[in-house]
C-alpha cells in the first residue's frame, strides 16, 4: 500500500507527549489505550476529502461499492487515526508497519450516534470508508473503524494457536467500541444515544459475535452478508472445496449441490479466479495450518482439529441486541442457503428471533463491485446496509 501523506493539520500524539486542549481550532480529544494517534480537523471527513488530503487509503475499499453510489461530501470535523499496543506488523497504512490500526472520524455536526466497524474480508482500517463512514458522517453519526488485529492474505502468521487471529478480530473490535465511546463522551461532552455495529462480509460476522458476547456495547447492529462460523457446520470449509472441485472438473451440478445458487452461475468464473481457492488456503492455514493437501480436496468431516479451532471462534445464533441481517441470492462466495439462511435459523433455536430482521435480496452478490460488470442481472446490496443503519 502506498504510504499516506500527512495533512500540515495532523496534530501528532504520541505516548508521553501532552497536546493543549485547543489546537488548530479543535479539540484532540485522547483514545484510551491507545499506543500512538494522530488527531486531524479536517474541513472534509469524507472521502471527496480525505483522499486528495491522505486520510484514507482507496486500495483498502477498492471494489466493494458500485460506481453508482452517491458521493457524500459536506462534513467537516476531526479524524484520529493511531494503534492499540500490538506485536504484529502487516498493516502498512502511514508507514507504521502495525497492526491493531483504527479510525475514527467526529462530525462537527453531531446527531448523537456512533456506527463501529471492523474490516471486510483481511483489508485494513479504511475498507468502510465508501460503503459505511461517508454515508454515516453525512447524517450526523461518529464513526470508528479497526482493521482486526491483523491484515492481508498473510493474516494467520498472527498468533499461536490456530485460530488466535481471528479470535483477536473479535477483540479488536470490542476493545475499538469501548475506547470509541469514550472518546464520544470526551468530544461532545456526554455519552452517544445510540452505538451501532455495521459491517459486511467478515465485518457482518463481527456485528454477529460482538451482538452475542457484547450486548452492553451496543443498541443494535447491522450484518451485510456476515460470515458464519459453525463449528459443526456449515462454513467455508464444508461449501468451498466441493464448489472448488465441481469447477475444476466441470460439474456445474456439484458447485449447485455445495450450495450456490445456479443462477450465479456467470460469477463462478471470477469467482473461482478470485476468491474461491485463496479463501480456502488462507483459512485453512488459519485454521488447521497442519493441512497439507490440495482446496479441492479438503474434507472438513476428517479434520477434527479444525472443528475444535472453529468452536474457538464460532457463532450461536444468542443475541442480545437488536440486528438487521441482509443477504443477496446470488451469492458467490458465501451461498445463502449455506450461511444467512443458517444463521436466521440458529437465532430462532436461541428463542431471539423477536431480535432479527432478516431481508433475502434476489439477485444480490457478495460484493457490490461486480454490480458495474453486470448492471441488468446483479443488484448492489450496500444501499440497502446504510438505510439499515440509518432507520
Amino acid at each position: 500500500m502506498r504510504r499516506l501523506a500527512l495533512s500540515t493539520t495532523v496534530l501528532l500524539l504520541a505516548s508521553g507527549f501532552t497536546l493543549p486542549a485547543e489546537a488548530h481550532g479543535c479539540r484532540s480529544p485522547r483514545v484510551p489505550g491507545a499506543e500512538h494517534q494522530m488527531v486531524a480537523c479536517l474541513a472534509e471527513l469524507t472521502t471527496t476529502g480525505t483522499v486528495a488530503s491522505g486520510h484514507t487509503n482507496p486500495s483498502d475499499y477498492a471494489g466493494l461499492t458500485s460506481a453508482a453510489m452517491p458521493q457524500q461530501s459536506g462534513v467537516p470535523g476531526v479524524q484520529i487515526d493511531g494503534y492499540f499496543p500490538d506485536s504484529s506488523r502487516t498493516n502498512t497504512n502511514h508507514g507504521w508497519n502495525h497492526d491493531s490500526q483504527f479510525v475514527i472520524r467526529l462530525p462537527k455536526k453531531w446527531n448523537g450516534g456512533l456506527v463501529v466497524a471492523g474490516s471486510p474480508g483481511v483489508r485494513a482500517q479504511y475498507a468502510n470508508d465508501k460503503a459505511i463512514s461517508d454515508w454515516v458522517l453525512a447524517r450526523g453519526y461518529a464513526f470508528a473503524a479497526t482493521d482486526k488485529g491483523n491484515t492481508a492474505v498473510n493474516f494467520f502468521t498472527d498468533g499461536v494457536r490456530p485460530g488466535d487471529a481471528i479470535v483477536e478480530w473479535n477483540h479488536r473490535t470490542t476493545q475499538l467500541t469501548r475506547a470509541a465511546r469514550a472518546v464520544v463522551t470526551q468530544y461532545y461532552g456526554r455519552p452517544a444515544r445510540e452505538v451501532v455495529a455495521a459491517g459486511l462480509s467478515n465485518g457482518g460476522y463481527l456485528v454477529r459475535w460482538q451482538l452475542e458476547n457484547h450486548p452492553e456495547l451496543y443498541t443494535r447492529g447491522v450484518d451485510l452478508e456476515g460470515t458464519l462460523w459453525s463449528a459443526d457446520g456449515p462454513n467455508l470449509f464444508t461449501f468451498l472445496p466441493p464448489a472448488i472441485k465441481g469447477y475444476e472438473q466441470q460439474s456445474p451440478q456439484a458447485i449447485v449441490a455445495a450450495g450456490f445458487d445456479p443462477r450465479s452461475d456467470f460469477l463462478w468464473d471470477f469467482h473461482y479466479t478470485v476468491y474461491w481457492k485463496l479463501t480456502q488456503r488462507i483459512y485453512a492455514a488459519e485454521l488447521d495450518p497442519t493441512y497439507t493437501g490440495s482446496e479441492a480436496d479438503y474434507d472438513y468431516a476428517r479434520r477434527p482439529a479444525a472443528q475444535q479451532a472453529v468452536r474457538r471462534i464460532a457463532l450461536t445464533g444468542k443475541i442480545g441486541r437488536p440486528l438487521v441481517t441482509i443477504h443477496g441470492t446470488l451469492d458467490s462466495l458465501l451461498p445463502i442457503t449455506q450461511d444467512s439462511d443458517v444463521y436466521a435459523a440458529m437465532v430462532a433455536r436461541a428463542g431471539r428471533s423477536r431480535l432479527l430482521t432478516y431481508q433475502r435480496v434476489e439477485a444480490g452478490n457478495h460484493v457490490d463491485g461486480l454490480v458495474d460488470a453486470y448492471p441488468d442481472r446483479l443488484v448492489p446490496l450496500v444501499p440497502l446496509l446504510q438505510q439499515a443503519i440509518r432507520d
